[in-house]
């Protein structure tokens, strides 16, 4: 049977001034649905590079990345588009909040955008907001939240559209360790309450390693961090 996302020979480089810099190097790895698997690695190399070509951000220059047995790197931009909205979740280092939207408006965006119902995305939006305990927060903007809010405001956003996949680009990098902690708390109970599938990048070797799959990224390929 094959894996929930197969990624195989997956290459990516960039040129600066002139010269080519090899991030990814035949990047190999498998991912089974409902996993929680941690990505380590030393400051630049590639972790970041790594997730925005999984999460389609971003193209590499050769491989092949399959989700559920579609191959995703010969689809169309417009499929896409599609794939990345309907099936993947973003949170980043930055929480990328709206100032002007109070934190109920910023968690149903996604589905706004889509120009679904506003009443029932904002219903939803509060049900997530009550998920990562921010059920009295729901018509806070923020400039009056706290950075931990914040990124649980950013974790329920990429929850609205109810992605099978998740995607975390350093999610507690801006926080101290005890809030940084409930952040990875959060991501746990995520996966395990609602089998999201999630790829978490951070630079905690502790955090990494009380997720049940861990791997590093060396030389420009992935392996086993256990």
């Amino acid at each position: 049977m094959s894996a929930f996302l197969e990624i195989k020979d997956v290459f990516k480089s960039y040129f600066l001034h002139g010269k080519r810099i090899d991030v990814l190097r035949s990047v190999t790895v498998d991912i089974q649905k409902g996993e929680l698997v941690s990505l380590v690695g030393a400051s630049g190399s590639g972790k970041s590079t790594f997730l925005h070509v999984v999460g389609t951000l971003d193209a590499p220059a050769a491989g092949s990345m399959k989700f559920e047995g579609r191959s995703v790197f010969d689809m169309n931009d417009a499929e896409v588009a599609e794939f990345r909205n309907r099936t993947i979740g973003f949170v980043f280092q930055s929480h990328y909040l709206l100032p002007e939207f109070t934190a109920a408006e910023n968690v149903a965006m996604p589905a706004l955008i889509r120009r679904e119902d506003r009443g029932a995305a904002i219903v939803r939006a509060r049900e997530l907001l009550d998920r990562v305990g921010l059920k009295d927060r729901s018509d806070h903007r923020p400039g009056e939240l706290s950075g931990g809010e914040s990124q649980r405001v950013a974790l329920a956003r990429a929850l609205m559209l109810k992605p099978a996949l998740l995607l975390a680009d350093e999610p507690t990098g801006n926080l101290d360790p005890a809030t940084g902690e409930g952040i990875h708390q959060l991501l746990r109970e995520v996966n395990r309450d609602l089998g999201i599938t999630a790829v978490i990048v951070t630079h905690n070797e502790t955090l990494a390693k009380s997720m049940p799959r861990r791997l590093r990224l060396k030389g420009g390929e992935v392996v086993s961090a256990d």
